[in-house]
């Protein structure tokens, strides 16, 4: 398994492209801005694109999902709850056409070759915002970030339900390696120890 970054956009989102190289095929999380240097980094993997795999909705996560699609034919994979029919809403993604627009929720699962992602729903910063489990790994979106954790003052946001979402984690059994939508990588462990949302959903 090997995992490539690239921050894209105004906000500096933190795009993620998972490949399992033995299959040569690969996943792109949260492709939010600059959709040509995302090519670039998928084609220079040298790995096939499978998926597009969308933490949450927000427009800092999934701007360049519409002109990859131009080059890619991929499904698109968001909770539905972070979906809409409507144009011109930030905060929640406009669905693409139906060849390539997929749902995912609590539980389900991907394959991407000898990997599995498994995807918790982890409401809070928006009401359909997910976390991807693969091995040790937990692409976290804007739900955790290091020793913080995502904004719930959006409309979908809901402080108590970022709480409950952070204690999930927190009691996640063993370390795993946390990359969050924004700013550096972490780990549970250290989360569990110092960052005081997940200490405060753990004590509740």
């Amino acid at each position: 398994m090997k995992i490539d970054t690239m921050m894209v956009g105004p906000i500096m989102t933190n795009c993620y492209l998972l490949q399992d190289e033995k299959a040569a095929v690969c996943a792109l999380i949260d492709p939010g801005d600059d959709a040509k240097q995302v090519e670039t980094m998928v084609d220079n993997s040298g790995c096939t694109l499978q998926y597009i795999l969308l933490t949450h909705g927000h427009f800092d996560h999934c701007s360049a999902v519409r002109p990859l699609l131009e080059k890619y034919d991929v499904p698109v994979y968001i909770h539905r709850a972070d979906a809409t029919d409507r144009q011109g809403h930030d905060l929640m993604f406009q669905r693409v056409d139906e060849q390539h627009q997929r749902y995912y929720d609590e539980g389900d699962t991907l394959t991407l070759g000898e990997l599995t992602i498994r995807v918790m729903h982890t409401p809070g910063h928006s009401k359909g915002s997910v976390c991807l489990v693969v091995n040790d790994v937990i692409f976290a979106g804007d739900t955790l970030f290091r020793a913080s954790c995502g904004r719930t003052d959006f409309p979908g946001g809901d402080y108590r339900e970022m709480l409950a979402s952070l204690a999930r984690l927190g009691r996640m059994e063993g370390n795993f390696h946390v990359y969050s939508g924004h700013e550096s990588d972490t780990e549970l462990d250290y989360e569990r120890r110092v960052n005081p949302y997940m200490k405060q959903g753990m004590s509740l």
